[in-house]
């Protein structure tokens, strides 16, 4: 232990909680809002200052969605084991698996996990399931000098294994360091947001200097603005300008309509681990999926049997006697148990002498009485068929004939053999059985598909989404698999063929959707270059072996059952292991990225009638014609508050790239009407040298139009709930005029008739410009009933 050759591994992810708190917190963008949020209160105007909430609410959910992603991984342990058993000496000790050290000769029975990676020494009847860490579905049997996995389970017999690395160096904590690595999700909406960030980040300086001259210029110019106290109303000012650039509040609904939809889809018993997860599936256009715990439940079903020579009645039920009895064995593994669901009644037969079954011999035998009387010889065919004491001439050759068909369609086959001769104590000691043996019937076993798995393939093929199917197990086996599940008819392609050349390798992956004997690192290389393609993949799975593909892939999807590994690097964890989840992930995908598109153009024409504003306030140096309260008022009728609502009704639109670009192509029109609107009357305003206050409040009915009409428009069809959405906030609108409370917190005063027309006629022309824009720009197909 001195020497650091213990099993301990320490795994850190590659963000601190400092580093994940001040990369939330300590931005360009916080750093704007939060210099003007603390100027305002400084400078004692707290009702204008209420922006700055928005802020902290962005934080602590960026934040915290990081947080919850950190912690995850940090309980990340492929290796479950409470305890292991060392030889050290005479004595056996059962020790913590993080104190074995190298060269510790491990203990191992049935049930255990293998606590480090380690090479047989000692053996009996040892057979281990690695299909956590290779996908291989089927129990292993190990021999002297054979190797033992870290984290594979002992299904049978017993062992002596001498370790052979420890900590890091071991199979499941090398899959471990590496699903470990931290990462957030890829997510087109906090792509475009943080591009559009990007950019008005460089404007935003440039702009607010030239608006903070502007607005010190309209209170005398720098010297008598700083001597007489006027810069006050000059810095108000610039801060509304600048607040009202940047669009806090679409940063704040994304992450609130990716909220909602995982609290939805946790009803459906559907987990997610990352919030922006919830949009990937609606973008994904390929699905990779394991076959062992996501097409299939784990469980193998009895699919035939079929008897190799004619049997008279009493036979046959002898026979059907002898399964059960079988089936009924408390040694039995998984797929011999499952032929009780066919032969569930053994009552009255017993055994009285028995071999258990071996992986490594791979037969078990039973001589049995009352129903099934003689002796009964069970295992794989070809082994039987070679026994020395089967009985030439007889019906071997059709049974291994049989076998031969059966797994050549994805199934496994068993031999069901007799011999009228019962089992002597000396054939138990050497474990052979009786003379005469001769086969009876061909078992073939399946696995068992999940329910609903083949109605959901077929969801996605509808949608256009390429499934494909990568597994440990034989390629015929995974074929069969996927044709069950509706996949079409595929032969299957052995991984072992696949090129190394990276071009070449790509192309195969490509043109065989089926593909069996992958190893977790051609997992992971098969992602890697579907990705290259161009293609959005997603990999469900929920074996370790499927981790680095899952952490890879655009989106991972992990069954509940699966192991601890592969839950905690997936985005998406389906808890109650129920494939047909999917559809409802997907709806739940369209519905916040199409909402979000459609709450964006609110959000954004705001933003681009800022900028346009700003610049001409200070090209014209004129008074900026809001205060921030008064903003906030109207961006919470016209964006915050419909926005909300908006962005969680449904919406099953098919999504398509180019979010940014689409919600432009209404912002930028939109925003150079209402800016065009508000400079318009500003002008004519500060011409006839009105109150400030008279200007302000005809500029923002003029906003407070415009603003809802373009609500109007991205509310279309207005039906239902949107039309009761719209005219809540038209009338919401009309009482912020009417209302005398209102009216004196926002500091209103009444202009002249003339200029209240002036107002009228620019609300009226915003409105029409805005309805020109949504009918020339809305495409026909992206309108949804």
């Amino acid at each position: 232990m001195r020497e650091g050759l213990t099993n301990r591994q320490d795994f850190s992810t590659s963000r601190s909680l400092w580093a994940i708190v001040r990369a939330n917190t300590l931005t360009y963008f916080n750093g704007l809002v939060l210099s003007g949020f603390a100027l305002l209160l400084v400078l004692g105007r707290w009702q204008d200052a209420l922006f700055g909430l928005t802020a902290l609410a962005n934080a602590v959910i960026g934040a915290g969605q990081e947080l919850r992603a950190k912690r995850t991984l940090d309980r990340l342990s492929v290796l479950t084991a409470p305890t292991a058993r060392v030889l050290r000496g005479p004595q056996e000790r059962e020790l913590d698996p993080r104190e074995v050290v190298l060269d510790d000769v491990l203990v191992v029975r049935a049930g255990d996990q293998v606590a480090a990676d380690s090479v047989v020494v000692a053996a009996e009847r040892l057979s281990v399931d690695e299909s956590l860490l290779t996908g291989e579905a089927e129990p292993v049997a190990r021999t002297l000098g054979e190797t033992l996995l870290s984290g594979s389970a002992v299904v049978g017999g017993s062992g002596l294994a001498r370790v052979t690395a420890v900590g890091a160096g071991g199979f499941a904590n090398r899959l471990t360091a590496e699903s470990r690595r931290f990462s957030l999700v890829r997510s087109e909406l906090r792509e475009s947001l943080d591009r559009l960030l990007r950019w008005i980040g460089w404007a935003v300086v440039p702009l607010g200097l030239l608006v903070l001259n502007a607005q010190v210029q309209v209170q005398g110019g720098w010297g008598p603005a700083a001597a007489d106290g006027r810069w006050q109303v000059a810095a108000v000012d610039t801060v509304t300008a600048l607040i009202a650039m940047i669009p806090l509040g679409l940063v704040l609904m994304t992450s609130v309509a990716f909220a909602v939809g995982a609290i939805a889809l946790a009803r459906q018993q559907v987990l997610v681990q990352e919030l922006p997860a919830v949009e990937g599936l609606a973008r994904i256009d390929v699905l990779c999926i394991d076959k062992t715990g996501t097409l299939t439940d784990g469980q193998t079903v009895l699919d035939s049997v079929t008897p190799v020579r004619e049997l008279a009645a009493d036979g046959a039920a002898s026979w059907r006697a002898a399964l059960a009895w079988f089936g009924a064995d408390p040694s039995a593994g998984p797929t011999i148990r499952s032929l009780r669901r066919d032969y569930p009644g053994s009552d009255g037969v017993h055994a009285a002498a028995a071999i258990d079954f071996s992986s490594e011999r791979k037969w078990s035998a039973a001589t049995l009485m009352g129903g099934a009387t003689g002796t009964w010889v069970l295992g794989a065919p070809d082994v039987i068929v070679g026994l020395p004491e089967f009985e030439a001439g007889d019906h071997g050759a059709q049974a291994v004939r049989l076998a031969g068909q059966f797994a050549g369609s994805g199934l496994r086959a068993l031999l069901l053999a007799y011999s009228s001769a019962p089992l002597t104590p000396a054939d138990v000691a050497e474990e052979r059985p009786p003379h005469g043996v001769r086969a009876t019937a061909v078992l073939a076993f399946r696995e068992q598909l999940r329910p609903h798995v083949a109605a959901t393939l077929a969801y996605l093929r509808e949608e256009g989404v390429d499934v494909r199917v990568l597994s440990g197990d034989h390629p015929r086996t995974v074929a069969a698999v996927a044709e069950a599940a509706g996949l079409g008819p595929d032969p299957g392609f052995d991984a072992r063929e696949l090129p190394e050349d990276a071009e070449a390798f790509a192309s195969a992956v490509l043109a065989h959707p089926v593909i069996g004997r992958v190893t977790p690192a051609q997992k992971r290389r098969i992602v890697q270059a579907l990705k290259s393609a161009g293609h959005t993949v997603a990999m469900t799975g929920d074996g370790v072996n499927d981790a680095l593909a899952i952490k890879d892939a655009d989106l991972g999807i992990a069954m509940g059952a699966g192991s601890a590994a592969t839950k905690a690097v997936a985005r998406i964890v389906l808890l109650d292991n129920s494939f047909d989840h999917i559809p409802e992930v997907v709806a739940q995908g369209r519905r916040v990225l199409a909402n979000i598109e459609r709450v964006s153009v609110l959000f954004l024409t705001k933003t681009v009638y800022a900028m346009a504003l700003s610049v001409g306030l200070g090209f014209f140096l004129m008074e900026t014609p809001f205060l921030p309260r008064q903003l906030s008022v109207t961006d919470g009728l016209t964006i915050g508050i419909p926005a909300f609502f908006l962005a969680l009704l449904p919406n099953r639109r098919r999504h398509a790239a180019g979010f940014l670009r689409r919600a432009l192509g209404f912002a930028l029109p939109n925003g150079a009407i209402v800016a065009a609107c508000l400079l318009g009357v500003t002008a004519a305003g500060s011409s006839a040298r009105l109150d400030p206050a008279q200007i302000r409040t005809v500029a923002t009915l003029v906003l407070t139009a415009a603003g809802l009409w373009v609500l109007a428009c991205q509310a279309r069809p207005l039906k239902g709930c949107r039309l009761v959405v719209v005219l809540s906030m038209f009338g919401a609108g009309a009482g912020v005029y009417l209302l005398p409370w209102s009216v004196g917190f926002l500091d209103f005063a009444a202009p002249p008739p003339w200029f209240a027309l002036l107002g009228a006629v620019a609300a009226v022309a915003g409105c029409a410009g805005v309805e020109l824009v949504h009918a020339l720009v809305t495409p026909k197909a992206s309108q949804d009933a």
